[in-house]
């Protein structure tokens, strides 16, 4: 849980600001989107292989390796 105390001198924007920021590095919103719904375990590794593959050839593209 990502918890701010309010600084001497401090304004709620400021304070909300971190708030959010601490949320956002704490990734509480992309977990709870992904744990919507149930994904299989199989699923999950395909999902894992493409994101994967993804990445390798977007590496491939941008070094101008053939392998």
């Amino acid at each position: 849980m990502a918890t701010v105390t309010l600084k001497s001198g401090e304004s709620q924007e400021e304070l909300l600001r971190r708030f959010r920021k601490k949320v956002a590095e704490s990734q509480i919103l992309s977990t709870y989107r992904q744990k919507r719904w149930f994904v299989s375990k199989g699923e999950l590794r395909r999902k894992q292989k493409k994101r994967a593959a993804r990445k390798i050839a977007r590496q491939q593209r941008k070094t101008g390796e053939p392998f």
